[in-house]
């Protein structure tokens, strides 16, 4: 477990913001008839102008910017030319280094009119993901977070990937500790003051299990039922967590009215 000191935490915001701002710009692009690739292309080239270089591409031989999982991919989704269809849902995550500091965090699109089922677990997913911050507090513990995640889950019957877990971010994408989005309370790594981490729920409509596409990268669902994605990235400030990634920009961009992160905003806001 690396602690971070304030200044690098100031960084790995910048990071985290310009991920924010990028995943704002694809809000306004994606819908029916678009490619990921072509989503991939213009977010390669806005990282690049403000700055700062793509997080994913080249990572650990990953071919592009961003992962983009559509419908039944869970994660790490290699951008393709095929189009989306009015009633997908789309998973972008995106990663972007800067001045030597990761920022990395995802968020699942609806394109055009999603049924509600699917909705249904987008909403339910996201609203895990601020379950989880909200026990991100001095002296919890990791299994605090992922127990949280879980319980909120389980009330609606989805399935928890478990193969895949958030992590601790800063000069490295992925840094200890692990954070699964299951667990019981009171175990794990305690939790302490310049602590950063990425929380990210993975949830699948169906079944838990997951299997890896033949491509290498990708993760889809068992049984071909919609899988959702939602992280954000906090640091450990004072005692309390604070969002250093938004997605004030996505609502910005969708006309999305929103309170959910302002109770986590403390520090630099």
């Amino acid at each position: 477990m690396i602690l971070k000191e304030i200044e690098e935490i100031k960084k790995i915001r910048d990071s985290a913001q310009l991920v924010s701002k990028t995943l704002g710009l694809m809000a306004q692009e994606i819908k029916p008839g678009v490619s990921s690739l072509y989503l991939d292309k213009i977010a390669e080239e806005f990282i690049k102008d403000n700055n700062a270089l793509p997080g994913f591409k080249g990572y650990n031989n990953f071919p592009n910017t961003l992962c983009v999982s559509v419908n039944n991919q869970v994660v790490h989704g290699i951008p393709c030319d095929k189009p989306l269809n009015d009633g997908d849902v789309i998973s972008v995550d995106c990663g972007v280094i800067k001045e030597g500091y990761y920022g990395d965090h995802a968020y699942t699109f609806s394109v055009g009119e999603v049924n509600k089922e699917v909705k249904d677990l987008l909403d339910v997913t996201k609203e895990s993901l601020y379950q989880g911050i909200d026990v991100m507090i001095e002296n919890n513990r990791i299994g605090d977070i992922g127990y949280a995640i879980q319980s909120y889950i389980n009330l609606h019957g989805y399935g928890i990937v478990r193969e895949l877990v958030g992590h601790g971010l800063g000069k490295n994408l992925h840094e200890e500790p692990e954070v699964p989005n299951y667990g019981k309370k009171g175990t794990g790594k305690i939790l302490k003051n310049g602590l950063v981490l990425a929380i990210e729920p993975m949830i699948n409509l169906g079944t838990e299990k997951i299997n890896l596409d033949e491509d290498g990268w990708t993760f889809v669902t068992l049984d071909g039922l919609a899988s959702a994605h939602f992280e954000h990235n906090i640091a450990l400030i004072d005692g309390k967590p604070e969002i250093l990634s938004t997605f004030e920009y996505i609502y910005d961009a969708l006309g999305i009215k929103s309170e959910e992160e302002k109770r986590f905003k403390n520090f630099f806001d």
